[in-house]
């Protein structure tokens, strides 16, 4: 079905980048699971920030610090508003993902994981939803448990059943697989989860930015994503944490900011969020995501997701039918990823060739090396799409796989 009313053009014209040219070639930009393009707005409010109200948030009585803190402190909101969780307070600004689950690793983690536990993952995890896991369980003595997938890289859910058990103290797995683009039960993994009294930790990377994500209804215990895949700056992310096991947390960093006194003798911890918040925040990458959160509740994500899903199928009808390619992860519910091989070139190959005619693919496992195994295979060509690429980009991308046939044929 076509989206009606979504204008593709007028929305590409907000993105500067995508007027350049590579290697000769109009860009095409089909890397968006790595990083997303930035709008115009969101750059120009990293510009008013550093010109108009640079300074340090919180606790300062001068005009620039107040101004600053309010747009830092909004940013927060509007996140607050894009999950709908219930309170500002359980929105936590990290660096990114990576660090969102590092974080309820070395807190939540070390308090509540020991020796014989057991922590449930999927075959389908980023490194960041891994190795945090396998650090935790060398040190604490508990184990890290796999939920298998099938072919077409869907969890196998009755194996994710018989995993649970009175051993298993937390499930964390991520809602869209950056790789396959599989979109996982979410809702169906944490109402299992919680029936046997486990919390659950959701990635949200690949979900954020493309579909509507209501953190109550998934009745998750955190949500973690990066600003960054969300058209919003780099260094900037989200650790969404039900505000009950926030505070029975202990902090992870100390410094400045996360106190409310400190003496020789003891430290009293600040109050949600800025207890898990120490030193100088990312400021402006904050106002910047906020400012990007805007920008995408205008279009709809709703709109953004359905046009994606178009662009998906077009995709996928056009590469099944180029002979010697094979598509990995053909989940039935995917989001607008399009992982592939080809018989006769190697991933790193087709990626220069697709490079060379101006067409930005990623190439390699994707950071999902146990995935990667999963399917006999060192890596893929990755096609990512986001809600500002076309038919017409998805056709270059075959004209572009149609050389590579010929440079290997």
């Amino acid at each position: 079905m076509t989206i009606q009313h979504f204008d593709v053009a007028k929305v590409r014209e907000d993105f500067p980048l995508l007027r350049q040219t590579v290697n000769g070639h109009p860009l095409v930009y089909l890397d968006n699971a790595a990083t997303s393009q930035k709008p115009q707005v969101v750059i120009d409010s990293l510009v008013d920030y550093y010109t108009t109200k640079n300074s340090n948030v919180h606790r300062g009585v001068h005009t620039l610090s107040q101004l600053a803190t309010d747009d830092y402190e909004g940013a927060r909101a509007k996140v607050k508003d894009l999950l709908n969780a219930a309170h500002d307070k359980e929105i936590i600004f990290v660096r990114g993902t990576t660090e969102g689950i590092n974080l309820v690793a070395q807190t939540f983690g070390r308090q509540n994981i020991g020796q014989g536990d057991e922590i449930i993952i999927s075959a389908l995890e980023h490194h960041s939803n891994i190795v945090p896991w396998q650090l935790l369980c060398q040190e604490r003595g508990a184990a890290l448990k796999v939920i298998p997938i099938n072919d077409a890289g869907e969890l196998l859910m009755d194996d994710y059943e018989q995993l649970l058990s009175p051993r298993t103290k937390l499930v964390s797995v991520l809602h869209v697989s950056n790789a396959l683009g599989t979109i996982n039960p979410a809702k169906q993994i944490v109402e299992m989860a919680h029936s046997r009294g486990v919390p659950v930790l959701l990635d949200g990377a690949q979900a954020a930015p493309h579909m509507l994500v209501d953190v109550q209804d998934l009745g998750c215990d955190f949500y973690v994503f990066s600003g960054h895949k969300l058209y919003a700056p780099t260094g900037i992310g989200i650790l969404y944490g039900r505000a009950d096991l926030l505070e029975s947390m202990p902090p992870w960093q100390g410094g400045g900011e996360m106190i409310r006194s400190v003496t020789f003798q003891e430290t009293l911890y600040n109050e949600l969020p800025y207890k898990f918040e120490a030193g100088t925040p990312n400021i402006a990458g904050a106002i910047g995501l906020g400012v990007a959160l805007d920008y995408v509740s205008n279009i709809g994500l709703d709109r953004i997701s359905a046009w994606e899903h178009e662009l998906l199928e077009y995709g996928t009808e056009c590469l099944s039918s180029i002979e010697g390619l094979r598509l990995i992860g053909t989940a039935e519910n995917k989001a607008a990823i399009l992982s592939f091989v080809m018989d006769k070139a190697h991933p790193h190959d087709i990626g220069t060739i697709l490079d060379s005619q101006g067409i930005a693919v990623r190439t390699g496992h994707h950071c999902a090396q146990p995935l990667m195994d999963r399917f006999g295979i060192p890596a893929t060509a990755r096609a990512s799409l986001s809600f500002y690429n076309t038919k017409e980009e998805v056709d270059i991308l075959v004209k572009g796989i149609d050389r590579v046939l010929e440079v290997f044929s």
